[in-house]
């Protein structure tokens, strides 16, 4: 391990965090001064300092010996006041760095299966929907097949699942193609963001890494409307396919148009917005429907929705397990966090470490746990 890498990765990580040299120091029980000496890279930390550091900062050990990879083929939109861009692409490049040295350990990798066609994509004027219905014929989905695990789903076809914690409403997720170790999609999973919102953000890339495969391009930080409508639209028909969506609506036809979008959306697993957005397209209700919807609300809660609710969503205890922990204000029922796990992560890491393909400690720096939380996972393992 070089000076220079230890000293350029504390400081990104300390500028991250938003934290003074004299404060990390303190928290790292070292002086000022030799804290200083460490990030310009006059001196190397002894072992024990070193991992002071990583406790400190939050980080494995790992974080701070290893050179940042760099990502250049990735999409990456957000909004302006994101003041953490370049430590979340820092992020996401060490994760799938991580992801791809252990297909390669175990000689398990997953092909993707829409390689050749994201790209045939750029040549042709498709429009959204249509490549919506197509990519999910490559996957084996029927036109009439709700998608209820997406992640397995993305993974089994050859695209890594890639959950961030980023305490912020100005990043949702962001894409990496091939050429960087993808396909990959990154999502924002922080607890007050709305499962049903991670879910359409990861279908979203998706679209993406279909329709604008030639825009991947890491120094292009402004959002193009006309790209996202498209990728908003491509999600739409993905997640709720035509056919399947007009006979569930039709099927609710007797009931108040509040409950009509409530049912819909559990049935799809998706947000009341992405319903509205639905209904909105093919014209029901007329201009007028996102006020109709507030309106009706108001009138049977007594209150407006927030930009952050999510009405009526499905309870944690109707699937796999119950994360009562990340309840959100406004969303006293909603979906587990257990469905949107990188579950091929989680295989591969166990996999390695029963094999001694790499150590307990390092599994615990690939899925960003402390040693202990670690063991306590390791000693869950069954069957």
């Amino acid at each position: 391990m070089s000076h220079e890498t230890i000293g350029t990765n504390l400081r990104r990580l300390r500028m991250a965090r938003d934290v003074t040299q004299e404060a990390l120091a303190e928290a790292a029980g070292i002086t000022r001064v030799a804290y200083r000496n460490l990030e310009t890279g006059v001196f190397q930390p002894r072992t024990e300092t070193l991992q002071a550091l990583a406790r400190a900062l939050e980080v494995g050990v790992q974080d701070l010996v290893t050179p940042a990879a760099e990502l250049c083929h990735v999409r990456f939109r957000s909004f302006r006041r994101l003041n953490t861009r370049d430590q979340i692409l820092i992020d996401v490049g060490r994760r799938l760095r991580d992801f791809n040295d252990l297909e390669e350990i175990l000689d398990d990798r997953i092909e993707y299966v829409l390689h050749a066609f994201a790209w045939d994509s750029e040549g042709r004027d498709a429009q959204p929907a249509e490549l919506a219905a197509e990519v999910r014929v490559r996957f084996g989905l029927s036109a009439d097949e709700p998608v209820r695990d997406l992640c397995g789903l993305l993974e089994s076809r050859g695209i890594k699942v890639l959950p961030l914690r980023i305490a912020s409403d100005a990043f949702f997720g962001l894409s990496v193609a091939e050429a960087d170790g993808g396909p990959a999609v990154a999502v924002n999973t922080w607890d007050r963001v709305s499962v049903e919102r991670w879910i359409f953000t990861a279908a979203h890339e998706l679209g993406h890494l279909v329709l604008h495969l030639g825009d991947y391009q890491v120094d292009r930080k402004e959002e193009e409307a006309k790209q996202e409508k498209d990728a908003n639209l491509f999600a739409s028909h993905f997640l709720m396919p035509p056919e399947v969506f007009g006979k569930e609506w039709n099927e609710t036809y007797g009931m108040s148009f509040v409950d009509r979008v409530f049912k819909v959306k559990r049935m799809f697993r998706v947000s009341y917005r992405t319903v509205l957005y639905r209904l909105a397209e093919i014209g029901a209700f007329g201009p007028e429907i996102w006020q109709r919807f507030q309106g009706e609300y108001k009138r049977r809660f007594g209150r407006t929705l927030l930009k952050d609710d999510e009405p009526a969503a499905l309870a944690a205890d109707a699937f796999r397990a119950s994360f009562p922990e990340a309840s959100r204000a406004g969303e006293p029922e909603d979906l587990s966090p257990a469905d949107f796990m990188e579950d091929r992560l989680l295989r591969l890491v166990r996999r390695a470490v029963e094999s001694e393909a790499i150590t307990l400690s390092r599994g615990a720096e690939i899925l960003g746990l402390s040693v202990t939380e670690m063991r306590q996972l390791s000693a869950s393992w069954v069957g």
